[in-house]
């Protein structure tokens, strides 16, 4: 599915994004220092962040169009949003908080998920019945990912997933990544400050600096073209 932000400006206190992107593919990544406008990106995406210019569109339907004061709130796009914390309910079960991440089906025109299938693909079956402060931090992470999914999302928004983990625990969730990317074919959106986590994962990265994009191109491009000497992250120039 396609993902096009044209011309998106959204402030965030003093700081400004101002993107033009067009985006295809089972996973991108999203990589810059802290405070390029990352989480900012994907809280306009999600419906959080309403921007002050621009257009949004997913596939066939307009998210965002300042211009013609159209704005699809948050609980009717389809888009799933895991943040940092994963943002678990932590007075309620696992299986409380599964539950509370379904939608009725007229948000989501994709099939639904069975429960048993993403228990199964994120290995937290043993998990259902636990409560989540006696969860360790992978565990949550997982249990987060899965109520995302329950909510037949169009697309996954990831933001910094695995940056509290241990190597351990990166290596178990990043399997399950790529089970809701091939088998599950839910597009991701994944932001990170690790590049071996998007090697693993992402078809293609985007650069962010300073609120704008810097450079975008496969992992290996990207990434061979950072780390050669002198080389500084700046927006890329108007055409």
């Amino acid at each position: 599915m396609k993902l096009v932000l044209e011309r998106v400006q959204a402030v965030a206190g003093s700081f400004m994004l101002d993107v033009d992107l067009a985006l295809q593919g089972r996973a991108i990544g999203l990589y810059g220092d802290s405070g390029a406008g990352k989480t900012t990106l994907l809280e306009v995406i999600a419906g959080l962040r309403r921007p002050e210019r621009g257009c949004v569109r997913l596939g066939d339907t307009v998210l965002d169009d300042v211009a013609r004061r159209q704005h699809v709130p948050a609980e009717a796009r389809g888009i799933g949003y895991v943040p940092q914390d994963g943002a678990l309910f932590p007075h309620l079960s696992v299986r409380q908080n599964l539950h509370y991440g379904r939608r009725p089906r007229a948000v989501s025109h994709r099939p639904a998920l069975s429960l048993e299938a993403i228990l199964s693909a994120l290995d937290i079956a043993d998990l259902i019945d636990r409560r989540v402060p006696g969860l360790s931090g992978g565990e949550r992470q997982r249990v987060a990912l899965a109520r995302a999914l329950l909510a037949a999302p169009h697309l996954l928004l990831l933001d910094e997933p695995l940056s509290s983990l241990d190597d351990a625990h990166k290596g178990a969730i990043l399997p399950c990544l790529a089970r809701i990317r091939d088998e599950f074919e839910v597009p991701i959106l994944y932001v990170s400050h690790a590049a071996d986590e998007l090697f693993a994962l992402c078809d293609h990265v985007v650069v962010l600096h300073r609120g704008q994009v810097s450079t975008s191109g496969s992992p290996g491009t990207i990434f061979e073209r950072i780390s050669v000497p002198g080389y500084r992250l700046a927006p890329r120039s108007p055409i």
